[in-house]
């Protein structure tokens, strides 16, 4: 790109122009072997429970104020995002899905700001590819505008030569769960093959809402995370852990987890492989691709008579390298062999959704007038 614009990277350092991030270790902090054993407990077995730091000291062989203090260390190195719930957003009714735009590649940055300003944009990212911009998108049930209006309104505030909407038709994984003590061996080897996740709403209420609410966001690093929200609902903490398990397994809620600044944990490249599945073979190669260790996100979403891929794979890797090793050892196993990788070159936002709130609301009424 010709473009001088400078642009603000996932880790709070100003860039230039946009460039595929494919160095082995880029911002990487160096980590200990115990760091990464933290982390990999804290992605992917952080309990939902009064006390989830004494059981993940247990799990790892060292004391709750230890790994109290190695995450706040973590937090402060911002190596660890945040800690936090992670509620699904489907489940609650909203409607969502991933957009590619064509805006103008000289000043990425100005649509980025209008498009990021928008509540339900939880990821955008700009992507080596003629579609620059890739941002995800979400609108509250009761949305005056919905998803297709909203989209109209942000490509007319941004000037957007083109967007492509890519709605998940089917869902075949979601987890952001960097394996940190991994190789890329075993990064590009299939673990379990499961069933594609449901999409469709859940029932909920009231109380629901109002847990999300009160536990949404950093969950506070301390002994007992849950009592300040449980104080707030006028509950219990057991009652209140207790009806969180209760929403996991009725899938309003995936998990509690830490979430990693990705560059500064080791993991400088994310490269989004996209294949052209013949449709009768989608619901058997789907969740072969996404049983892929290294593989965070899965989906199938609509072709277009320029846009021939059905299947979206992300790999996260230590290098592009890596990530194109993982996509490669995909193309053995499954016999799928066209395909194209779009990198990031720089993170304009990545946070997660709050929910109910009157956010989408106040967008709706200032950029729409409705």
């Amino acid at each position: 790109m010709a473009s001088t614009d400078t642009l603000k990277t996932d880790d709070g350092t100003v860039d230039g122009p946009a460039k595929v991030r494919s160095r082995n270790d880029g911002a990487a902090v160096h980590l200990s072997d115990r760091d990464k054993q933290l982390l990999d407990l804290m992605q992917g077995s952080f309990p939902i429970h009064p006390r989830p730091y004494a059981a993940v000291a247990a799990a790892l062989g060292a004391t709750e104020d230890e790994v109290l203090a190695d995450v706040r260390r973590l937090l402060k190195d911002r190596i660890i995002r945040q800690v936090t719930p992670i509620y699904d957003t489907r489940a609650f009714g909203y409607g969502s899905m991933l957009v590619a735009a064509k805006v103008d590649p000289e000043h990425p940055w100005r649509a980025a700001k209008i498009i990021n300003a928008h509540p339900g944009v939880s990821h955008n990212y700009l992507r080596n590819h003629e579609f620059n911009m890739w941002f995800t998108l979400a609108v509250e049930e009761s949305s005056r505008l919905g998803l297709q209006g909203t989209l109209d309104r942000l490509q007319e505030l941004t000037g957007a030569e083109s967007i492509r909407q890519l709605p998940t038709l089917k869902l075949f994984k979601i987890r952001m769960d960097l394996k940190m003590s991994g190789t890329t061996q075993e990064l590009a080897k299939m673990a379990t093959v499961e069933a594609p996740v449901e999409l469709a709403k859940q029932p909920y209420d009231e109380w629901d809402r109002e847990v999300v609410r009160a536990t949404q966001g950093d969950l506070p690093v301390e002994p007992t995370p849950y009592r300040e929200a449980a104080a707030t609902l006028g509950v219990t903490e057991e009652a209140l852990v207790e009806h969180l398990a209760g929403m996991q397994e009725r899938g309003l809620l995936r998990r509690v987890a830490a979430i990693l600044f990705h560059r500064r944990a080791g993991f400088s490249a994310n490269g989004m492989g996209v294949w052209n599945v013949p449709s009768e073979r989608i619901g058997d190669i789907g969740p072969r691709m996404a049983a892929y260790r290294g593989i965070s996100h899965c989906y199938e979403r609509p072709t277009y008579e320029d846009w021939p891929y059905s299947v979206f794979t992300m790999a996260h890797g230590r290098s592009k390298e890596e990530c194109d090793s993982i996509l490669d050892a995909i193309a053995v196993e499954t016999g799928i062999t066209e395909r194209a990788t779009l990198y990031s070159s720089t993170e304009f936002k990545k946070i997660r959704l709050l929910y109910f709130t009157d956010d989408f609301r106040n967008w709706e009424r200032e950029h729409a007038g409705v």
